[in-house]
């Protein structure tokens, strides 16, 4: 099972920001699409990521001033990412170990998706799911 897998079900459509923008439209960018996390994009490549957590601890720490910064200034950076051959466990273990919520997929230095740990936690429990059930037929059947 690869996050290849996980972007066929879940889709591979990403919102991305650009590392100039502010601080506020990335805030109603989040809100407006309801994600938790955005990957920054320069030049055409993932720069960072930035996530609500990213935006609550730069307004504890700095006030509403933050939001007039460049989204550069706040991300998360370099950001955690895998690519599609990535096996679900291993997201999740790289998740697990580096206490993050998103990553981004890169393939070939392109962005291709993103997932995050409820997209992985979700495939894994249909997985399981149909394991078991046709563990059950299987027992049924005999």
């Amino acid at each position: 099972m690869t996050i290849a897998s996980v972007l066929q079900s879940k889709g591979s459509n990403v919102e991305t920001i650009a590392g100039d923008a502010t601080v506020f439209d990335a805030v109603r960018r989040l809100g407006e699409k309801r994600i938790g996390a955005l990957p920054v994009i320069d030049g055409g490549r993932i720069a960072g990521i930035m996530s609500e957590r990213d935006v609550i601890y730069c307004l504890r720490d700095h006030g509403p001033e933050v939001l007039d910064w460049p989204v550069s200034r706040v991300m998360s950076s370099p950001a955690v990412t895998v690519d599609s051959e990535t096996e679900v466990l291993t997201a999740l273990a790289l998740i697990t170990q580096r206490r993050i919520r998103h990553l981004p997929v890169v393939d070939g230095g392109t962005i291709s998706g993103l997932v995050s740990i409820g997209d992985l936690v979700k495939y894994r429990m249909e997985r399981i799911e149909a394991e078991a059930d046709a563990m059950r037929a299987y027992i049924q059947s005999a």
